[in-house]
């Protein structure tokens, strides 16, 4: 139980503050700045909506809202696929990409600051190790 209500506690209170630094500095939420960072990582930086779903771990309801959202904002912009009229993909804009090169310092010195630096390299490897499997359980089980 004490693992349970340390995890629950700390990781709300380490995404707000990273969510807290990155609205009060860039006027961006963490949701977001995340969706700008898998999209950077693509070539071409775009990806299909339904792989940037599973990527952040989210509904594609959810993403198809948010992704709406920041097309207003003139982030990103969807296009159909080309070899498939049902599939589309959110396209990182010049705008989005600005964005992000100038949030992504504040973003890294947030998670250094408030986990990364707080643990010893072993402590960093076992939370690597720990998450994957995680990860790896709940994708298989269709999560």
């Amino acid at each position: 139980m004490r693992a349970w209500r340390a995890y629950i506690v700390g990781s709300q209170m380490l995404e707000y503050r990273l969510h807290r630094d990155l609205a009060e500095s860039h006027d961006v939420a963490l949701a977001d700045y995340e969706i700008l960072v898998r999209l950077s990582e693509e070539p071409d930086h775009r990806m299909r909506m339904s792989q940037l779903a599973s990527t952040v771990a989210s509904s594609k309801s959810r993403v198809s809202h948010q992704i709406a959202r920041m097309e207003s904002a003139g982030l990103v912009q969807r296009t159909e696929c080309p070899s498939d009229g049902r599939g589309v993909f959110a396209h990182l804009t010049k705008k989005g990409w600005e964005l992000l090169q100038a949030a992504a310092p504040t973003h890294v010195e947030g998670v250094r600051d408030n986990l990364i630096d707080l643990l010893e390299p072993e402590e960093r490897a076992t939370l690597a190790r720990i998450f994957e499997r995680v990860i790896g359980h709940l994708r298989g089980s269709g999560c």
